[in-house]
């Protein structure tokens, strides 16, 4: 079968631990052809399918120069692969969206897209946390800065933070000095024209900032705690995050069976649950990663678990 991976650049992957790899890897295992193109690369026609340049690869084995190309299609129809996986990072700009409804067109015309593009869309990272409020710290979205300074009066440790970040970028702490406040709120909101959330600290961050996955609705067994470092307050791994692969505690089964099979049943093959102690902060939708830490650390495969699932859908 045909796998077509809509990712970033095939040569900016850092392969020693890039997710996308690893589903690669273990489909190419199973003979499966890999195809990759970048979103740039979409198209649509008026009397032609959704097409794409596309690559088709085989993977050497070596982790620098991993992959050789093998054949390149100039207008491939997306509708000819066995399964279209949308692998691209963040963030989800106008780009993101715009490559959402050419995958949606696709869709139309035959193509099996996974995640699917329209629940790419329904589920902002940050929002998307709202439908779920009882696994949700208390939060705040708004632009109006009276509404930030009630909320940090109220619970005086407080994490402000822009709806389009990634990676920890544009992520404040304000203590109960409120020290910044005013200037950290006019930075993320920008005079009141942007949006931002802001969410009550959850001290256990010291413990980890968790990244429970979820494949076809199903938990994998282990989480990746994202453990700040130092005198940093933000877990994550771009920033500098130690990754520490655990066992899901009962409160992350329980998120996990609440949010599982409802994120499945709309067509979410993969999700990353981000989870501070019992509190959950973001629903990453669009390329979630830790397959290869988690697997490094605890033997679990979840590139198997994730290329099971996903021949199972098909």
């Amino acid at each position: 079968m045909k796998l077509l991976f809509v990712a970033d650049p095939l040569e900016s992957f850092k392969t020693h631990k890039d997710s996308t790899f690893a589903m690669m890897r273990e489909a190419a295992r199973r003979g499966h052809a890999i195809l990759a193109c970048e979103p740039r690369s979409l198209r649509w026609r008026q009397g032609e399918p959704v097409s794409a340049t596309v690559r088709e690869i085989s993977l050497t084995g070596d982790l620098d120069d991993w992959f050789r190309v093998e054949a390149e299609h100039p207008a491939f129809a997306l509708h000819q692969a066995g399964a279209v996986l949308m692998r691209k990072d963040p963030p989800f700009d106008s780009e993101y969206f715009y490559a959402t409804h050419l995958l949606g067109q696709a869709e139309r015309e035959g193509a099996r897209v996974f995640n699917k593009p329209a629940a790419l869309r329904d589920h902002p990272e940050k929002l998307a946390i709202l439908e779920f409020p009882d696994f949700i710290a208390p939060t705040l979205v708004t632009r109006a800065a009276a509404d930030v300074r009630a909320f940090h009066a109220e619970h005086r440790d407080i994490i402000l933070k822009p709806l389009d970040g990634m990676g920890g970028t544009g992520i404040f702490r304000v203590g109960p000095d409120a020290l910044n406040l005013g200037s950290i709120i006019e930075t993320l909101n920008g005079g009141g024209a942007q949006t931002l959330m802001v969410q009550k600290f959850v001290p256990e961050i010291v413990h980890g900032d968790k990244r429970v996955l979820l494949i076809a609705g199903q938990p994998v067994p282990f989480v990746l705690a994202r453990i700040p470092q130092g005198s940093e307050v933000r877990g994550n791994l771009a920033v500098g995050g130690k990754g520490v692969a655990q066992p899901l505690s009962d409160g992350d089964r329980r998120i996990a069976e609440a949010l599982g099979p409802v994120l499945a049943a709309r067509g979410l093959l993969l999700v990353g649950v981000d989870v501070i102690g019992n509190s959950m902060t973001e629903i990453n939708v669009t390329s979630p990663t830790c397959f290869q830490e988690i697997a490094q650390q605890t033997g679990f495969d979840v590139a198997k678990m994730f290329i099971d699932a996903l021949e199972a859908a098909l």
